[in-house]
């Protein structure tokens, strides 16, 4: 794999205040689903957003994608606050969302494609992104010949092929069998590693969250607001069959269970878990 493609736009991420209301048309009624969110990602941070259902993780990941707008608050993207979807914010769903007609190669080099990359370069990056998620060798098959795992392998790749500011990540791992589930976030750390792509990853799964994250930014529910940012004190690389018998690892997933199922508060602290 070439050493030259280094990845070139770890973007800084700012969430100030944000807040999103819904409007019931069928009612008239308003419900408040997330209050006053405040967190920051630095260039080349990976952090976990976690929570249980309805506590607005998901809501934060669309606003910053672009898919949605807030009701208040504001989201910054390197200083430039953003209003809509962009090349800076790069998706991977947990749908996978490839174009079944379109092999693996074209899937990945879709997006170089659409900003003008000619043919030989956009074919060169697609293959060198296809390498560093493991899949040299299948650039020329399509999706459904692809196992669940190969195919996120190839949401990430095009993703990355991107090279946005920013990599939000919704739940991508939920939909496959657990043990390739442990092997792509194994995979995914390697990844981030070599890249150091900003990483914003949404997950339910408190584990997956403590392995992945150098920081977690744990929600509270109804409506949707920061609990605590809880540091996770793991040295990389990392892989499961040192993390799990990893004392500090099963501290920190004790503390951010702890946090979980903590009463409702009042207030949005900030103050960071003791390492």
């Amino acid at each position: 794999m070439s050493s030259d493609a280094t990845y070139q736009r770890a973007g800084r991420l700012e969430v100030r205040a944000l807040e999103k209301r819904y409007d019931d048309e069928r009612t008239g009624d308003s419900v408040l689903a997330l209050e006053r969110a405040d967190f920051e990602v630095e260039g080349g941070e990976f952090v976990a957003l976690l929570g249980p259902s309805g506590c607005g993780k998901t809501t934060i990941l669309n606003i910053v994608a672009g898919f949605i707008s807030q009701t208040a608050g504001e989201v910054l993207v390197d200083g430039q606050a953003i209003s809509g979807p962009g090349a800076d914010r790069g998706v991977v769903f947990q749908s996978f969302a490839l174009f079944p007609w379109k092999t693996v190669r074209a899937n990945v080099a879709f997006g170089p494609k659409m900003r003008g990359m000619d043919k030989q370069e956009r074919r060169q990056l697609a293959d060198e992104y296809l390498e560093l998620v493991g899949l040299s060798g299948f650039e020329d098959k399509y999706p459904h010949e692809l196992s669940g795992g190969m195919q996120q392998r190839v949401g990430v790749a095009r993703v990355l092929a991107n090279q946005p500011a920013v990599m939000l990540m919704d739940e991508p791992f939920a939909s496959v069998d657990a043990q390739t589930r442990m092997t792509l976030q194994e995979e995914l750390t390697r990844i981030w590693q070599e890249r150091r792509p900003t990483i914003v990853f949404v997950t339910h799964d408190v584990e997956e969250a403590v392995f992945l994250a150098d920081r977690i930014v744990v929600l509270a529910p109804h409506p949707g607001r920061v609990r605590e940012i809880v540091e996770v004190p793991l040295t990389r690389p990392r892989v499961w069959d040192d993390i799990l018998g990893n004392d500090r690892f099963k501290e920190t997933v004790h503390h951010v269970l702890g946090l979980l199922k903590a009463p409702q508060v009042t207030e949005q602290p900030t103050v960071e878990a003791e390492t």
